[in-house]
């Protein structure tokens, strides 16, 4: 019996520019109603994250910054963040490349500049964002760095493959096309859907897990039932043990049904 349900959000319950389909908002009232817990995990800000939980009318802790903050209601659970060494490594790095670097520091999103990238970032998560030179923050507890590409994903897929040598300490992971993410190896999704199952004594097989992207694997590593959205990337649906249908037509609420709902 699935007593623990782990989604990511976007491309997995919430198609990117859309609001949440009343297929889905459904499903989510009817699973908490039924006492299975839903808990969102996703690499958005705490921020961000919560305003996700509140229009699902969500009462479960939430999952942010790809596993290293699990929060619930204010009360923090579980967190894990860069030292000031790494971060300013990281910064140090994406300024010799040229590349775009959002920098989460205390739950506030910073940019060292005010262009299109974080504009464009911000306003499809709903938050703000500071505009400030990172040698100006007290770099005191840095929940991950984010490096963007929009105009070029073939230069994240490299760094993909080539950081991990360069940084061997961090967990460094592609959540889009555009996006790689560095954060505290413990800050996986991984890690935290284990705390989870531990805090409220859920087996490994009594959990249901569910995504879309690379960064998703350490998510469905940690569920018995591991399911890979229609629309996942190959590698993704290589460790998945189902596919179901896209996040276009409800495949989270398909999977439900599956898995959760028909038990």
């Amino acid at each position: 019996m699935i007593k623990l349900i782990a989604t990511d959000i976007d491309g997995t319950i919430l198609e990117p520019g859309y609001d949440f389909t009343p297929g889905v908002k459904s499903c989510i009232n009817n699973l908490q109603k039924k006492g299975i817990k839903v808990v969102l995990v996703t690499g958005r800000m705490n921020k961000a994250a919560l305003l996700i939980r509140d229009d699902l009318k969500l009462t479960s802790p939430v999952v942010s910054y790809q596993g290293g903050l699990v929060n619930d209601g204010g009360n923090i659970l579980y967190e894990r963040y860069l030292s000031e060494k790494q971060a300013k490594q990281i910064i140090e790095w994406a300024r010799s490349e040229k590349i775009h670097i959002n920098l989460y520091n205390n739950d506030i999103l910073y940019s060292e500049s005010d262009n299109e990238i974080v504009q464009r970032y911000s306003q499809a998560q709903r938050i703000k964002y500071t505009v400030k030179h990172f040698d100006e923050i007290e770099l005191n507890k840095v929940n991950k760095i984010l490096a963007i590409d929009f105009k070029n994903p073939d230069k994240i897929n490299q760094f993909e493959k080539e950081l991990p040598t360069v940084f061997p300490e961090l967990y460094i992971i592609k959540s889009t096309p555009y996006f790689l993410e560095f954060s505290n190896p413990e800050g996986s999704k991984y890690c935290a859907v284990k705390f989870l199952q531990q805090y409220w004594n859920i087996k490994e097989k009594e959990t249901m897990t569910i995504g879309d992207q690379n960064n998703d694997i350490a998510l469905l590593e940690a569920g018995g039932v591991k399911v890979a959205m229609g629309n996942a990337s190959e590698e993704l649906k290589s460790v998945a043990n189902y596919i179901t249908d896209s996040v276009h037509n409800d495949g989270f609420v398909k999977a439900v049904e599956k898995f959760v709902l028909n038990d």
